[in-house]
């Protein structure tokens, strides 16, 4: 994968063998503060793209807030962890002071789905009314679930972390990890199911 590619998915590139690991920068960092400034280059778009989605606009706030924490926690860094995880961890754990915001952003793209015109019927009329009612539907469940089964439902599936690198960045066992996932993609599959007519 191209650099630029890697770099726009929030994915890490490839560092030149001279460059330092995040860990080490992290290490570092703790005496010469400056050398944590190339994280925020490595992961920014990644932490950025998953708190915008989950909350929108006020996503940049929170970007430099979540960095803002990680740097002044990095003393406190495991690196068992990693520090795509642990940034997410942290993000996650801030959310948490936006939740009314986040359950807002949901309902309202589920009412603003339902609300959109709808084009003359075409085939791909009809395909984007079928996405427009997922987008409000999936909305909608999302906005039903409790917190905590959101924020690992979004972990896996937004920011792409293991079970394992949740529950150490939640601080919670792995089979409470497993069993809130479990308990969310139940809930939004149910949520998501459209009755077939009789």
């Amino acid at each position: 994968m191209h650099r630029a590619e890697a770099h726009e998915r929030g994915q890490p590139e490839a560092r030149p063998p001279d460059e330092p690991t995040d860990g080490e920068l992290i290490r570092r960092s703790r005496t010469e503060p400056e050398r944590f400034a190339p994280l925020f280059d490595r992961h920014a778009v990644a932490v950025h793209r998953y708190l915008a989605r989950r909350i929108g606009p006020p996503a940049d706030d929170l970007l430099a807030e979540t960095f803002l924490v990680a740097f002044r926690r990095r003393a406190g860094y495991r690196p068992d962890v990693g520090v795509r995880p642990w940034l997410f961890g942290i993000a996650t754990n801030l959310l948490r002071r936006h939740v009314r915001s986040e359950e807002r952003r949901y309902r309202a793209l589920a009412r603003l789905s339902a609300t959109e015109s709808t084009p003359p019927v075409t085939e791909d009329a009809i395909d984007r009314l079928d996405a427009q009612a997922l987008r409000r539907d999936l909305a909608s469940a999302l906005a039903s679930l409790h917190r905590r089964d959101r924020d690992v439902l979004l972990l896996t599936a937004w920011a792409d972390l293991s079970y394992e690198q949740i529950a150490a960045v939640l601080d919670v066992p792995v089979g409470t990890v497993r069993s809130r996932l479990h308990r969310a993609r139940r809930l939004t599959r149910l949520a998501l199911t459209v009755e077939e007519p009789t």
